[in-house]
């Protein structure tokens, strides 16, 4: 039989053709579509539609249809997941006398179909990708000639498109990777540049984020009346949305602090507007006032603690509590509180967020405050960038062989 030979020796020259320019498509919706008009062709049939299947939702979902529009249908429904539950061709003369299709598509679309053919798809490791369905074979049904074509075409379009998907998943990722290195450098952008040049202190700042992006953040910034506003605020979590909070908060006390409020007021109006946006978000928030000519600084905590000070005369430090509830939990919420503190030279302040005295080491056990407190005092001598450097590294080698847990923020405020 030359003429059924020569034919099928066509027929896959076909295949051959088809697989080498699906070897050279990488996008999926492309690569679905030539799937569909491929085969189509190649079996000389009216309608097809290749189906996706997702694991995780276990769904059938066709991203491109050849006259409908997109279908999700749980994946053991209709021929089609008859086809992905056995991983092998089911082949329907007769569609609407078999109980297993789904006439719903044809009843929305006007469309009939009168046979069906459903190929599983699969990966090199014969992993379910997807399912393709081609509709109505012109002059008849399809033949046992037709099962092997649309095998063998289903074989090379199963691990082309595991090919595509995993090069988008590639290259999503890799945007995702760029568009995080851009919002980390924003964020960093948005820390102080470096120590604030203030008369009669040393004072200098901090802050390394757990992930690329941190919800940590510390500020100095020159008053008008020629004071300092010096804050450190953490908002709940770390990642990209706490960042995004923790900015919208930086800008939020500087702008009030600008229009010459005191602590508490610039509190009670950041606290009531983040409650109008965070959604089940807080953010703690040390604020203080310094003035280098009463070297004397006033303070309010919302939520923050407990705050370091220490008395170099005294040779003691006073761990002291937050003044307030954190912002975003409640509006009108109560920050009157204002503590007043005189430095004398050596006396120092050190704000840190709790990823300092949280911090784990492979026991469990937390670095601690009383480990924080010997480090500072310790180091007494130094100066702040110094004391920071010290406790940093002992947070790491306290941690050693563990992904940092959470964001690390600190300021000390030392007189000079």
């Amino acid at each position: 039989m030359p003429g059924k030979d020569s034919r099928e020796l066509a027929d896959l020259q076909k295949v051959l053709d088809i697989t080498r320019v699906m070897a050279a498509t990488v996008d999926i919706g492309d690569l679905l579509q030539l799937i569909i008009d491929r085969s189509m062709e190649l079996l000389d049939a009216e309608r097809a539609s290749a189906f996706l299947f997702e694991e995780e939702t276990n769904e059938l979902v066709s991203i491109v249809a050849a006259g409908s529009g997109e279908i999700r249908f749980p994946a053991d429904r209709g021929l089609a997941g008859a086809a992905a539950q056995s991983r092998s061709t089911i082949n329907v003369p007769d569609a609407y006398n078999d109980d297993r299709f789904d006439a719903t598509t044809d009843h929305k679309s006007g469309f009939h179909t009168r046979n069906i053919l459903s190929v599983p798809l699969s990966d090199h490791q014969g992993g379910l990708v997807g399912v393709l369905q081609v509709l109505n074979k012109r002059g008849g049904d399809f033949s046992d000639s037709d099962v092997n074509l649309a095998e063998t075409l289903g074989a090379q379009a199963g691990v082309a498109l595991q090919r595509a998907t995993l090069i988008e998943h590639y290259v999503a990722k890799q945007e995702m990777q760029r568009a995080m290195e851009i919002a980390r450098e924003i964020q960093r952008a948005l820390l102080p540049a470096g120590p604030p040049l203030i008369t009669g202190f040393d004072v200098a700042g901090f802050s390394e984020s757990a992930d690329d992006t941190g919800g940590d953040t510390f500020d100095f910034l020159q008053l008008a009346d020629g004071r300092w506003l010096l804050a450190v605020a953490d908002a709940s979590g770390h990642g990209v949305g706490p960042a995004l909070v923790i900015a919208q908060t930086r800008a939020m006390l500087r702008a009030i602090a600008m229009q010459g409020q005191d602590v508490s007021a610039i509190l009670t109006t950041a606290n009531n507007l983040l409650c109008r946006d965070l959604q089940g978000r807080f953010v703690t928030c040390f604020l203080g006032m310094l003035d280098s000519i009463t070297a004397g600084v006033t303070y309010a905590s919302a939520g923050h603690g407990p705050l370091l000070f220490y008395d170099y005369q005294r040779d003691e430090f006073d761990e002291l509590p937050s003044t307030g509830l954190p912002m975003g939990v409640m509006e009108e919420a109560d920050y009157s509180q204002v503590v007043a503190r005189q430095f004398q030279t050596g006396d120092f302040a050190a704000i840190t967020t709790d990823g300092f005295f949280e911090a784990a080491n492979v026991d469990g056990e937390m670095f601690g405050m009383a480990r924080l407190r010997a480090l500072l005092r310790d180091n007494r001598d130094k100066s702040s960038a110094e004391m920071i450097s010290t406790i940093c590294k002992a947070v790491e080698e306290f941690t050693v062989g563990l992904k940092q847990a959470d964001d690390l923020t600190v300021i000390i405020i030392k007189k000079t």
